[in-house]
């Protein structure tokens, strides 16, 4: 009985870091506390043992971690990193020897030169990280040219350190992009699913409430854009598909800011009945189908993303919209459902794959 106790004490205890979605809302106070803790973890041990130049393996410790809190990212910027350090580090331990022999100052900065423009030409476009990183690296090893080979050797070797420190801690509670994916695009259709309520009910679209909803839809969509090509990387999905999934939330958006200004007036008591009797099992699709895709990906759950048994009486319900006048907004209501339609196949597709691989 006590055993069972102190383990449900634990769980729940536990629970704010080992729940996927608790890490990503809690997402910025866990990215914090590992920076924290990696760079002690830094100074420690290049105090420790006492290596010189030992802060260029903190400095890059943060140049590698500290704006990135996504496990895939940081895989990505480490290994850039790493290309970029030993290219930057072997040309300029080479260029320092190179000053120590000749002894001709103007050389060296030739050379230098020339190097640093070789990299810039490559630091516009892909790659560009790496060339810029070689660059800098160059003039952390060599100076400019005067800085003995043994202190160039160190601060290649405590940038390396830095980089390995990063790649530790990033696995240290792990915030992977595809969870902040699923969950911000869950967050996105219960928006979506709100927004429909307030037009078919009558509720104002104009005010400051409805303005909101809006524009947290907008920046739910520059977040998912910006997420998507690390998630890509974790599931192993490809970019094709996440952007297919992208364009079929925007055409959903899209269409709800056209109905909202489509819809029947106060007065149109025809338009209002088409849309509260006529319309009302399309529209009660349409938030199932809403509701059930945010449910799935918030629980990462396939099962939820089944076909719905509902078929659209579209017939039915143009034959009433050309008495009214609302044949547009009906054929629009019929669009987003085959849209929603279209994003529940594109979700399931990929279900088995919300997970990192």
């Amino acid at each position: 009985m006590r055993t069972s106790f102190i383990s449900a004490l634990m769980r729940k205890i536990a629970r704010p870091i080992t729940d996927p979605y608790r890490r990503y809302r809690n997402a910025r106070l866990i990215h914090s506390a590992r920076i924290s803790v990696g760079l002690l973890a830094s100074i420690l041990l290049t105090t420790g043992f006492n290596l010189p130049h030992g802060e260029w393996a903190s400095v890059t410790m943060l140049v590698v971690i500290g704006g990135l809190q996504h496990h895939g990212n940081i895989r990505r910027k480490a290994a850039e990193r790493a290309v970029g350090t030993l290219i930057g580090a072997g040309l300029g331990l080479l260029l320092v020897i190179q000053h120590n022999y000749m002894e001709l100052a103007g050389l060296t900065y030739v050379l230098m030169s020339i190097c640093c423009g070789f990299f810039a030409y490559h630091a516009i476009g892909k790659g560009g990280y790496t060339a810029l990183l070689a660059a800098i690296t160059l003039f952390v090893v060599a100076g400019h040219g005067e800085n003995p080979v043994s202190d160039g050797i160190w601060r290649g070797v405590n940038i390396l350190i830095g980089i390995a420190l990063a790649l530790i801690f990033s696995f240290a509670l792990p915030l992977y992009a595809f969870y902040s994916w699923r969950y911000n695009l869950s967050g996105a259709l219960r928006d979506c699913a709100t927004i429909h309520r307030r037009i078919i009910t009558g509720l104002p679209v104009t005010d400051d409430e409805h303005q909101k909803l809006i524009n947290r839809l907008n920046k739910r969509m520059v977040e998912q854009r910006s997420l998507m090509p690390s998630a890509s990387k974790e599931m192993h999905v490809s970019m094709t598909r996440l952007d297919a999934i992208q364009r079929s939330l925007r055409m959903c958006i899209s269409t709800l800011e056209i109905l909202a200004h489509t819809r029947p007036e106060a007065g149109d008591s025809k338009g209002l009945e088409l849309l509260q009797s006529t319309l009302a099992p399309e529209n009660k699709r349409i938030r199932v189908l809403l509701l059930g895709m945010a449910r799935a990906l918030r629980l990462g759950s396939a099962k939820m993303l089944n076909e719905a048994d509902h078929k659209p009486e579209k017939m039915l319900a143009l034959e009433a919209a050309a008495a009214s006048g609302m044949a547009g907004y009906v054929l629009l209501t019929f669009e987003l459902s085959a849209t929603l339609e279209t994003l529940r196949q594109q979700l399931a597709d990929t279900a088995k794959r919300w997970k990192a691989h």
